[in-house]
This record gives structure tokens, sequence and C-alpha cells, in this order.
């Protein structure tokens, strides 16, 4: 978890997260809720955001794809962020944004593999 935390962030960051124990020794500005107490949010420290992010995630897994291997977890984790990030938007402007974002970009299935083919 911490390196986890360490390759996400920069130094300088404001890291906020619940009491689990899987973040001591985290070496950043560190804010803490604790839910077990009733404290949902402590100053500028909450959980609220990633739990809905998360309860999404999670929603995909079972629900659409059953599995996510960990090999390409982050392409999955990339698809539900820019799922939460364009919630707000209509479906016009979030098919506007899917096309812009994937105009001049190719993957092929020898790229996703990881192997060449001739």
């Amino acid at each position: 978890m911490l390196r986890f935390v360490h390759e996400g962030t920069e130094r300088e960051a404001t890291v906020y997260t619940d009491v689990s124990r899987a973040y001591l020794g985290l070496g950043r500005e560190h804010g803490v809720v604790e839910h077990s107490v009733g404290e949902y949010v402590k100053g500028q420290a909450h959980t609220n955001g990633i739990e809905s992010f998360w309860s999404m995630l999670k929603c995909g897994h079972m629900g659409t794809y059953h599995s996510m291997s960990a090999k390409h977890l982050h392409r999955y984790v990339s698809e539900f962020e820019g799922r939460h990030n364009a919630r707000e938007r209509d479906t016009e402007e979030q098919m506007a944004g899917l096309v812009a974002a994937g105009e001049g970009k190719r993957l092929r299935y020898a790229d996703l593999i990881g192997k060449d083919q001739e």
C-alpha cells in the first residue's frame, strides 16, 4: 500500500485516509477519519469521494467484467475513472469527450496482450 501511495502522489501531497494500519509510516502529510467512532469528516479529511468511486469499480467488477486481471487492472481503473469524471455531463457531452480522447490513439491486440503478432 505504501509503495502505491508513494508512486501515485507527490512528496508534498496531503493524503486523506481511514484509520487502516496499512498507512502507518506513510511519510506524507496525512489526514485521517475514523468511521468506527462516527467520524466521517475532520477538516479536509474524508473518504467520501473514493468510497463512491470504489463502489462503482466493484459493481463493474462483479456485474460487467466478472473478473479483472492484475495485468490490466490499470486499464479497468482508467475506464471507471473516465466514467466517474464524466458522470455530471449529458450523453452527448460524454460521447464527444470519448471521441476526442480516442482521437489519434490506437491499441493493437498484440500490444494489449504483450505479444508481437506478425
